[in-house]
């Protein structure tokens, strides 16, 4: 390496693991003009000036079984990956999320002298907590993107530094629900409830239909409210319109990839864990959080004890405590979801406390993300013995 023209490798899942990426990628630019960026890439990070040696959408698979029907693709692509980088030899190795990929494929490389960063903790503070012991043997810094994560890695000997969330850095709060509606084609003064189940087919499948049945319910007893779901994408749409047909007679806005213009013309949010749940707390709206897995998945987890969570949503996390009510697996029903939002839209003191504390939590995550990790890596590379 010389000091102005690093190779740096990154391997992003998905898409929110590119737009993360490129951010970095964009600022590590800034301290490296001359470095040079290959990996996996979505199409962001392209467009920021990595060399795809594949496309993030390769990595795309969620879920314990849906990993497991494509496993022997997953494995081959690792491989080939990793020949290449062991003849490249980059400087500095960044795996960004995805961790049962990139944790197996940064053991590989650090034992053969690579330097190597993990972007986004995996949850081992969540569930499968043993796996810490992996993250140890791979990586020589893991970025975390919540506060409460470095204090659980620094009592396991890991290097962990907090860099703040980037979502944060980019989403306001939202305080003019009526321009968000109109921009929707909504009806800017009306009491909206808005519908996020999800932005995969799967999570789509299983929380439509406790969504659209708590839409009927409070459509029922107040109507005058109106109702709006985000669809994460044309084949999520088509799940949800499928599952709208077959349900009560309730109107429902679908409105395809603009989630946070949505949340921002809400006054309530049915929401999927996840994600959304953060952006949620971002543009400070309140919300129900509910999540339903494939009862396999579900069954699994409890029979193997792997999740060793009091709550499960981000805002209730991050807080420490319950902000938002948490609805899972047979408590995801349409009475449940129905009534825990009646109570947001009912209670004006509720609704204030819940936006006082959003926005404490919303400034404990603004630390310019994408900085404070390239500096991260940065120093890592300065360390390096050349």
């Amino acid at each position: 390496m010389t000091e102005s023209a690093p190779t740096i490798a990154l391997v992003a899942g998905e898409a929110s693991g590119d737009q993360l990426g490129a951010a970095l990628v964009e600022q590590l630019r800034e301290r490296f003009p001359q470095a040079r960026f290959v990996g996996v890439a979505g199409s962001r990070m392209q467009a920021a000036g990595v060399e795809a040696w594949w496309d993030s959408s390769e990595l795309a698979v969620m879920g314990l079984f849906e990993v497991l029907a494509h496993f022997s693709r997953l494995l081959q692509l690792r491989r080939a990956l990793e020949r290449r980088l062991l003849a490249t030899r980059p400087d500095v190795f960044i795996g960004i999320d995805a961790p049962d990929f990139n944790l197996g494929l940064e053991i590989r490389l650090r034992r053969a002298g690579l330097r190597t960063v993990q972007y986004v903790s995996p949850t081992v503070w969540a569930w499968r907590q043993r796996r810490v012991r992996k993250v140890a043997r791979a990586v020589d810094r893991v970025l975390c993107l919540f506060p409460f994560e470095p204090p659980f890695y620094r009592d396991h000997a890991v290097p962990a530094t907090y860099v703040g969330h980037p979502l944060a850095d980019q989403i306001a709060a939202d305080n003019d629900p009526a321009a968000a509606r109109q921009r929707l084609g909504l009806d800017a003064a009306r009491t909206t409830v808005a519908l996020l189940p999800g932005s995969r087919s799967g999570e789509v499948g299983r929380l439509a239909g406790p969504m659209i049945g708590a839409a009927a319910l409070l459509a029922q007893r107040r109507p005058d409210l109106q109702f709006v779901c985000a669809a994460a994408d044309a084949a999520t749409e088509n799940l949800f319109n499928a599952e709208l047909q077959h349900s009560s007679d309730v109107d429902i806005h679908v409105v395809r990839g603009q989630p946070r213009t949505v949340i921002a013309a809400a006054d309530c949010v049915l929401c999927a864990s996840g994600t959304a749940t953060l952006e949620t707390l971002l543009v400070n709206r309140p919300l129900v959080m509910t999540y339903r897995v494939a009862p396999s998945t579900y069954r699994l987890g409890r029979w193997l004890n792997l999740v060793r969570l009091r709550w499960f949503s981000l805002p209730n996390i991050l807080a420490g405590r319950e902000l938002v009510p948490e609805l899972m697996q047979d408590d995801a029903t349409p009475e449940n979801l129905a009534a825990a939002a009646a109570r947001w839209l009912d209670d004006a003191g509720a609704r204030s406390e819940l936006k006082r504390a959003f926005n404490e939590l919303h400034e404990r995550l603004r630390c310019d993300a994408a900085a404070r990790a390239a500096d991260a890596v940065a120093a890592l590379l300065a360390d390096r013995t050349p």
